[in-house]
């Protein structure tokens, strides 16, 4: 049984708008909050479009950084745009949660090829999505700004106790939840 959900990576909501490869479909982020479990989400990978080998990267992408983790898998970097309505569809998914709800995240970097020195590192890009989540969110969905990279042990911890605190301190009966 399911009675909480800690979710560091949603790269897959990135793939299902940039048209990735590891999608995990449209409801992705949703079912935690509609059964008003407590949940704590991050934006881990949210840098990256995941496709299979090189020739499956589509021509629109053929001007972007892409970096070949491995034989089999080519990521490509977000762009500021695609960051902002990642950002959009998170807050969208997130502000309907019936259930405590927190969203961290790492201002020094959403994966280890983001880090400054990465890859990926474009803070950019990634401040046009920590832009969209202190707008978008509604009050009842807590954000923790962390002036960390999301692989520091700091961000981790604390990720774990704010989780931790909110399930000590729920009661699923009254949030309408079963578990």
């Amino acid at each position: 049984h399911i009675v909480a959900a800690l979710d560091i990576t949603t790269t897959e909501l990135m793939d299902e708008l940039a048209g990735g490869t590891t999608t995990a479909g449209p409801d992705r982020l949703e079912m935690a909050g509609a059964l008003g479990l407590p949940q704590v989400v991050s934006v881990g990978a949210s840098d990256q479009i995941t496709f299979r080998p090189p020739s499956a990267v589509p021509d629109k992408y053929a001007e972007r950084h892409a970096y070949s983790h491995n034989p089999a898998i080519t990521l490509v970097r977000s762009n500021a745009a695609e960051l902002a309505e990642y950002g959009r569809t998170l807050c969208a998914k997130l502000n309907k949660a019936r259930g405590p709800v927190a969203l961290f995240a790492p201002l020094r970097s959403v994966s280890e090829y983001a880090a400054e020195g990465g890859v990926f590192h474009d803070p950019a890009a990634d401040a046009a999505l920590f832009e969209v989540l202190r707008t978008d969110l509604e009050p009842h969905v807590e954000l923790i700004e962390m002036d960390n990279d999301i692989n520091d042990p700091e961000f981790a911890e604390a990720m774990a106790r704010r989780l931790d605190d909110m399930f000590r301190s729920w009661n699923g009966s009254e949030r309408g939840a079963t578990g």
